[in-house]
């Protein structure tokens, strides 16, 4: 026969001293604690003790009328229940997985429609935790899933209800792997920084609008990156080195870019640029952010002038997943402890083979594509899903 189990509820204002005050109670009693949990929002308490009793013991009654007496004298609200062990160990049986909700607000029709979801496909929120300051723009959900739930496909009905509501969303498997990120490789155009360097580069060459197009299209995923690359160095043929000084000197870092690298560092990440576009660029990136890796595209310089020719392999789609993997393995890190952010087509590869891969103000068929993609304006809002809150971001950046 098994052994009841008991649900005790204390709601009120919070003060010091409640928990030492209960759980000596149960101690006295010779109860055993099954699970605990607390929150406090603003000065209100919510305290949830499960207790059991060893075979045999009368002390039940006792402890919930000594537990009632407890309550009312700290000014406490208390209600409890019976639990069945059998019904208690099924409902707590883990399928977690954490919803991470950023937003310039994050509204209660944003809760309201992204939780309407989950209860549609009888998913149980299990805690809600703030992760800014004053105005709520993060929020994130424990939820625990049905055994059997396409995840992928809630996750993909949750990116297109964040789309509608003007937020945006990530679900990542609760798991020590999530906790235990080690590594973070990003893309330079469009995401290290606001814009592509072989467009800048062409504008001083006189053959800016031609470039411009081909490089939307190759992020795209229209053009077979490696001949568009090709295709567009070939048309800065005749540009003076000089000018890749004068691109880099003006280069606008995305907000938070910097923000981001230094608390990465600060937790003791590795970090990486790996880019379709120049060394010349990443080299100095690496140098200036303090990041452990760069790789890129050789541009041949003769004679003080761009040649319109690349040296060495390419740095294409499959080239940067596979670089990923190469960083990885050298510094001991399993692929489920990675992340890799990108904007555009030739970054697929490397969102898809990362533990977290993550489409960052990203070109329309990558954010179809990946699994999650974030649309904010600082960059060190990925730090979010993490599980950073604003303050302890503020704290390790101080």
């Amino acid at each position: 026969m098994n052994q009841p189990m008991i649900l005790i509820t204390m709601t009120g204002a919070d003060r010091p001293g409640i928990i030492a005050a209960m759980t000596g109670q149960i101690a006295a009693a010779g109860a055993r604690i099954r699970d605990i949990e607390q929150t406090v929002t603003h000065t209100l308490l919510s305290l949830s003790v499960v207790i059991d009793f060893p075979p045999g013991d009368s002390n039940q009654k006792p402890l919930i009328k000594d537990l009632l007496f407890l309550a009312k004298e700290w000014g406490l609200d208390l209600d409890f229940q019976v639990l069945d062990e059998q019904d208690y160990r099924r409902r707590t049986g883990r399928n977690s997985y954490v919803v991470t909700i950023l937003g310039g607000e994050v509204n209660a029709l944003a809760l309201a429609g992204i939780s309407a979801l989950l209860a549609a496909d009888q998913v149980n929120i299990e805690r809600i935790s703030k992760l800014t300051q004053g105005q709520l723009r993060c929020v994130e959900l424990l939820i625990n899933v049905p055994l059997g739930l396409d995840v992928k496909g809630l996750s993909r009905k949750l990116l297109s209800a964040g789309a509608e509501l003007g937020v945006d969303i990530a679900v990542q498997k609760e798991s020590l792997n999530r906790r235990a990120k080690r590594l973070v490789v990003m893309d330079m155009d469009s995401t290290l920084i606001q814009i592509e360097v072989i467009d800048e580069l062409a504008r001083l060459a006189g053959v800016g609008a031609q470039v411009a197009e081909i490089t939307h299209r190759a992020m795209n995923g229209e053009l077979d990156f490696q001949s568009a690359l090709r295709e567009r160095v070939a048309l800065l043929v005749g540009l003076p080195a000089t000018a890749l000084e004068e691109v880099y000197r003006t280069i606008p870092f995305t907000p938070g870019a910097k923000t981001l690298v230094r608390i990465l560092k600060r937790l003791g990440f590795r970090t990486a640029v790996i880019s379709g576009g120049f060394t010349f660029f990443t080299d100095r990136l690496k140098e200036e952010l303090g990041l452990d890796y760069a790789f890129a595209n050789g541009l041949e310089i003769a004679d003080g002038k761009v040649s319109g020719r690349i040296t060495g392999a390419v740095v294409d789609g499959a080239r940067k997943a596979q670089l990923l993997e190469e960083i990885a393995r050298r510094e001991g890190i399993a692929l489920d402890q990675t992340i890799a952010i990108g904007d555009g087509a030739n970054d697929l590869p490397m969102l898809g083979r990362a533990g977290l891969g993550i489409a960052f103000n990203a070109k329309a068929r990558v954010r179809e594509e990946a699994d999650t993609h974030i649309n904010q304006q600082s960059l060190d809002s990925i730090l979010y899903l993490l599980g950073l809150s604003e303050w302890e971001m503020a704290e390790l950046d101080a």
